[in-house]
Order: C-alpha cells, then structure tokens, then sequence
C-alpha cells in the first residue's frame, strides 16, 4: 500500500476585513473565501481593521524618501506591513458606505503607499480577492462598482493580480447567507486564489 499523499501546501493569505461588524456581510463571504483557500492548502491569518489603531495617510511623504525606514506614523499598520510582504495572496474584503468603500478599507489602502519603502515592489505577483456586501438592488446604484474600480486600478498599479470579485445585495447583517450562488462562487474563489487554473 502507498503512502498517503500530503496535502499541498498553498502558501499564507491575508484577509483584511473592512466592516465594522465583525459578523457582517462582507466578513460572511470573506469567510466563504477562506474556507475554500484552507481546502486548498492555505493557511489563513485574518485582520480586523476595525479593532486596530490605524490612521489616515498624512502625506507627510517620509515614506516615499530615498533610504527611508517606512512609514512615520507609529501605530497598527507597522504590524500589517510584514503580514502583507510575507502573504502570497490578499483577500479584502468591505461594505459599500456611502457609494464606495467603507473607511476603515479605504485608510488601510491609503496606508499601503508606503509599502515600496519595506520591500522593492512589494505586492508585484500576489494575487488578490476582493468581498464585498451593498445594500441596494444592484452594484451600480449602491455605488460598489466603485469601490471595485478603486480595487482594480490601486493593484494593477502594484503589480497585483486581482483574481476574482464577489458581491452582493444583503442589508441586515447575515442576509448574504440567502444567497447560495453567492456563497459557493466565494468558495470557489478561495481555491481559485490559492490554486489559478
């Protein structure tokens, strides 16, 4: 008899949840998305942003400046940072709030312009999922197409690849559990974020 095969190692995601509520939609179908990553041999960390100390981006531009030691502002994105360098794929995931992104998501990526100062292009190759819960009927009206073009064009600019998007109408929180076609394109996202076809 054969040895038993090993399970393939899938490499660390980060998930970084940008709700408020820690059982919210959007944190739902990150969760969706992680369950199908484990089933592929990831190994998951997540981040609530909610719960972190992070503030907005001060344009003070220290980070940007040659031989710079990163980011000024000393509070919970230093810990990030290692987590996003060390991570083979990002998941983020967020509400829609006033027809874009939530603003915790928002300070987080804006906090991410000092990434290049703690490694040469430091997202270049990582592969990137994006969640996210609206309220309104579709994502045009709620306005997450927004939110989703701020996704594309901030990783295409890093040399992310962004691998797929899921998303969804709930407006209580859990109601995107209804949606079972939602809920199973989320698993499938999260193999196809650990494993490209």
């Amino acid at each position: 008899m054969g040895r038993k095969a090993e399970k393939k190692e899938g490499g660390k995601v980060l998930v970084v949840l940008g709700s408020p509520r820690k059982r919210g939609n959007s944190a739902i179908l990150a969760a969706q998305i992680a369950k199908g990553a484990k089933s592929a041999g990831a190994k998951v960390e997540t981040v609530f942003l909610q719960g972190l100390n992070i503030a907005p981006c001060r344009s003070c531009h220290a980070c940007q400046k040659e031989n710079s030691r990163g980011c000024s502002i000393d509070d919970a994105m230093q810990g990030l940072y290692p987590k996003l360098l060390a991570a083979e794929a990002l998941l983020i995931a967020s509400p829609v709030y006033w027809f874009t992104m939530s603003a915790q998501t928002k300070t987080f990526m804006d906090r991410c312009f000092a990434l290049p100062a703690y490694a040469k292009d430091p997202l270049a190759g990582k592969r990137i999922a994006i969640a996210m819960s609206y309220g309104a009927a579709d994502p045009f009206d709620s306005g997450c197409v927004n939110a989703l073009r701020a996704f594309q064009d901030a990783f295409n600019y890093m040399g992310a690849k962004i691998v797929g998007m899921v998303y969804g109408s709930a407006y209580g929180a859990g109601e995107i559990r209804s949606n079972q076609a939602l809920m199973k394109a989320a698993k499938r996202l999260g193999k196809e974020l650990v494993c490209p076809s």
